[in-house]
């Protein structure tokens, strides 16, 4: 299976070609380059699934395969960094995600950004996050994984301030840029210290035996009542939490909307976001036996997330922003999946739960930010106070967006009411707090759901300057296959082909559970139809009722705010402003001090190298007279 490696490669050689050269190519031939070339990954990333899934004999279960690998870096006899391609469950199925989802991307981005300036520019972008995110996914050591997790960082960099013209989005991609590289930060850290004590960066020999390398290695260290163990998982979750915008880390995700809706739907539904996901699943048995405390602490900081990201999005009223915040949920929702998961047999639901959430999410909430895009499109808005009643101009928009507004709020037959009832079982299962937080905010997701669809496609009449239209059928096509997938895709037997150990779950539906979401859905959905199908001042005067709670939460409880606060007064006030002053006055001032006094003593002696004869030969005879008095007298 050596071809996998052109999966990556194909988006590499595109970007390269198109940075290079897309200035040469009219705009739609650079799209066309761009497009068939994610088109040839995607169809490998299927290829390669199939083989490895169906054609590819596995006993007892699915192993790891590394189809190439070569040694890039050598420290030490075992500290070695190798380059190559990894091949589990969990990374074929992110390569299906990935280009999949990207060329939906590439084909939409065809029609939604014909006539923008920079379009091969965008395109050479596209093509460059798309690798970046597949070499991080076939990583086979933690150490390519960090390098391609910084690409993907500036990728989204590139792509979210696209618009550089525009202050916003220049802002929102600094924005993205510097929180997680914060977070980076500890990644980093985290590697260090456990490559220093286990003495590898190769993930097969990390996981392996439950741990036990990490296990044995760190055995008896400890820093400030802690295992180093449970330093070095901790320290490489923030990481992970910065990239899935996890609290309080969250605070990029809804800026970056700034961002063209395209962009939003490669980032924010299959790639970017869930990156901090796959890390803590591809370190799934270290953090299970090594740091069961950190695995803990995950589940709780998830659990808050979802329902603080969930009660936010409530409130939102630009349809980007919900759709960002819906976001944050979900991953929180994954997150917490891992949280309570166990490891092998039937211990580890949670761990399959998360991995299958984030494999249905990928494609409905894909789906729902091109689907926002075509409405933007449209109407040249992003706020719902300026929709209404869409339904009537957009047929096809508003039967794929109803699709996946359904399958976001775990409604069956669609997909997500299978990986999200897969998510409450496996809580129910291990900690009945965290369930009750899921299932609440499962009742959340349903109603703000509601809530952005009747806005946009019911809700009063509008009358708009431009009568708004169906899209091209360039950006209705992937609508269109998308939805097809969000409906199709509960229905894979996932627990045969993805658990913690690779051995295949025996899973079913656990009805008992199932209906309790199915109930809160529809009382979230009941309630939406109630307060928005038809319009009206009821929930105007609903928010009135609520007063501060209600600004506090459509202001997103002051993290902005507060995040500035900490950053301008605390860290640039009180502690950048004296290292400043520190630097420049005593480091400086020494600095300068000594160049000042050699500069005074070399010009008080620079008449010692004159060049006068006559002046070295007085020197040297008074000298000789010093010393000859010196000898007969002392």
């Amino acid at each position: 299976m050596e071809f996998t490696l052109l999966i990556p490669a194909l988006p590499l050689l595109c970007f390269l070609f198109l940075g290079l050269a897309g200035h040469k190519l009219c705009p739609r031939a650079a799209g066309l380059v761009g497009t068939l070339s994610m088109a040839l990954s995607t169809a490998l990333a299927w290829a390669t699934a199939c083989i490895y899934f169906f054609a590819t004999p596995h006993a007892g279960g699915y192993e790891q395969i590394v189809p190439m690998a070569t040694d890039w870096l050598c420290f030490s006899q075992r500290l070695v960094i190798s380059v190559g391609v990894l091949l589990d469950p969990i990374s074929v199925m992110m390569l299906v995600v990935i280009t999949t989802v990207s060329l939906m991307v590439h084909i939409y981005s065809l029609g939604y950004m014909e006539g923008e300036r920079g379009f091969q520019r965008y395109y050479a972008f596209l093509s460059l996050f798309s690798f970046s995110m597949l070499g991080l996914v076939v990583a086979p050591n933690i150490f390519q994984m960090y390098i391609f997790w910084e690409l993907v960082g500036v990728s989204s960099y590139l792509l979210i301030g696209f618009y550089y013209t525009k202050p916003s989005a220049v802002a929102a991609s600094k924005k993205a840029f510097i929180v997680t590289r914060f977070a980076d930060l500890g990644f980093l850290v985290g590697i260090l210290v456990l490559s220093y004590y286990t003495g590898t960066f190769d993930l097969g020999a990390l996981t392996a035996d439950k741990g036990s390398l990490v296990i044995a290695s760190t055995a008896g260290a400890s820093f400030m009542g802690l295992s180093v163990a449970s330093w070095a998982m901790a320290l490489i979750f923030m990481g992970g939490a910065g990239k899935s915008a996890m609290f309080p880390l969250h605070i990029w995700l809804p800026d970056a909307m700034e961002g063209p809706t395209p962009v939003s739907a490669l980032i924010h539904a299959a790639t970017m976001v869930v990156a901090g996901v796959y890390l803590v699943a591809r370190l799934f048995p270290v953090y299970v036996f090594a740091a069961p405390d950190v695995l803990q602490m995950i589940g709780y900081i998830g659990a808050f997330t979802a329902l603080f990201a969930a009660v936010i999005a409530v409130t939102q009223t630009d349809i980007k922003r919900v759709l960002a915040f819906s976001t944050i949920s979900q991953i929180a929702y994954m997150m917490t999946a891992l949280g309570v998961s166990g490891y092998g047999a039937q211990e580890g639901p949670g761990y399959m739960a998360s991995m299958f959430h984030l494999f249905t999410h990928a494609f409905f909430k894909a789906l729902l930010f091109l689907g926002a895009g075509a409405v933007i499109h449209a109407v040249h808005s992003n706020e719902m106070a300026e929709m209404g009643s869409l339904r009537k101009y957009m047929p096809v928009t508003n039967i794929v967006f109803l699709i996946a507004c359904l399958a976001i709020a775990g409604i069956p037959p669609f997909s997500g009411f299978f990986s999200k009832d897969e998510i409450l079982a496996a809580a129910f299962e291990h900690d009945k707090l965290l369930f009750g937080v899921l299932w609440v905010v499962a009742g959340l997701t349903a109603f703000y759901m509601f809530r952005l669809y009747y806005n946009i496609f019911w809700g009063r009449e509008r009358q708009y300057h431009h009568k708004p239209h169906e899209a091209s059928w360039m950006m209705l096509a992937p609508l269109v296959v998308l939805a097809v997938l969000t409906c199709v895709t509960g229905f894979i037997p996932f627990a045969d082909f993805v658990s913690s150990d690779g051995a295949p779950l025996h899973t079913h539906i656990e009805w008992p559970i199932a209906l309790s979401g199915i109930a809160v859905a529809l009382v979230g959905i009941f309630a939406a139809t109630l307060l928005y199908r038809r319009g009206g001042d009821l929930p105007d005067r609903i928010a009135a009722r609520l007063g501060g709670f209600y600004r506090a939460t459509s202001r997103k409880f002051y993290m902005d705010e507060l995040w500035m606060f900490v950053t301008k007064k605390i860290i640039f006030r009180l502690i950048s402003t004296p290292i400043a002053w520190f630097d420049k006055h005593v480091i400086d001032g020494t600095m300068d001090a000594i160049g000042l006094s050699a500069h005074r003593s070399s010009s008080a002696i620079k008449g010692l190298q004159s060049g006068k004869v006559q002046f070295y030969a007085w020197i040297f005879v008074v000298g000789a007279l010093v010393i000859a008095i010196w000898q007969l007298f002392f």
